[in-house]
């Protein structure tokens, strides 16, 4: 597979050493230093780019028939945009706020949990995430993802919030340390005991595994595709 990097920081580095590791070919590296390429010469983009930067990687790739892999967050409110447009196109599409084949099993089970607790009304619902000083945007596209999962499991909260704690909203604390990949904590309190569930990152590795997995699948597909498609869970 000839497999195109949309941004070239951490997160890029580490997904090449593993698409190497599995046959693959980096074709193209680009970055705010190296912004020109040809998306022709790719099987596949891999974008994990600037928040300000995605929605005009994506777009290249679908108008020149190269199917996106998505890892950027913070530029959703054009997601709609580009899902029409992969489908005017017909091109493949796989957006996830978080690749990590252990998150996105942590998806599932803050879902069941959310189910299983909503007529539970003595339970509060609070979450946290910590990242690197480098994350640009807070909350996390993956505290987000999980908040609008129990949001659409519970039948008590409508809303999710930056350190918001009213009655219908889901308060989110973010913080930023160094060198944390990424946790993310969703626990459920109530006067006579507390229920949590957590998923940490050790490395970025995890993240990038499942980018080039995800990108190995939709190669030859046409649609808009999540990791439950990829991973079959769900």
């Amino acid at each position: 597979m000839k497999i195109a990097l949309l941004g070239y920081g951490k997160m890029g580095k580490t997904i090449e050493q593993i698409a190497l590791k599995r046959g693959h070919d980096i074709v193209i590296k680009a970055s705010i230093e190296h912004p020109e390429y040809d998306i022709k010469e790719a099987d596949i983009a891999i974008d994990f780019s600037m928040p300000s930067a995605a929605v005009g990687n994506i777009s290249n790739c679908f108008n020149n028939g190269v199917p996106v892999i998505s890892g950027t967050t913070g530029w959703l409110e054009d997601y709609d945009k580009m899902t029409a447009l992969c489908q005017e196109k017909n091109g493949g599409f796989i957006y996830a706020s978080n690749f990590s084949l252990g998150v996105n099993i942590f998806f599932e089970l803050n879902k069941t949990l959310a189910k299983m607790m909503s007529n539970l009304d003595q339970y509060n619902i609070a979450m946290e995430e910590i990242h690197h000083t480098q994350k640009l945007d807070e909350p996390s596209g993956t505290a987000i993802s999980l908040a609008n999962d129990i949001i659409s499991e519970h039948k008590t909260y409508s809303n999710w919030a930056l350190n918001t704690p009213e009655a219908t909203t889901i308060p989110i604390v973010a913080k930023r340390i160094p060198e944390v990949p990424g946790t993310h904590v969703v626990t459920y309190e109530s006067s006579v005991d507390t229920i949590t569930i957590e998923h940490k990152a050790h490395n970025r590795e995890g993240f990038a595994l499942g980018a080039v997995i995800a990108a190995e699948w939709l190669v030859g597909k046409t649609g808009v595709f999540s990791m439950k498609d990829v991973l079959n869970i769900g």
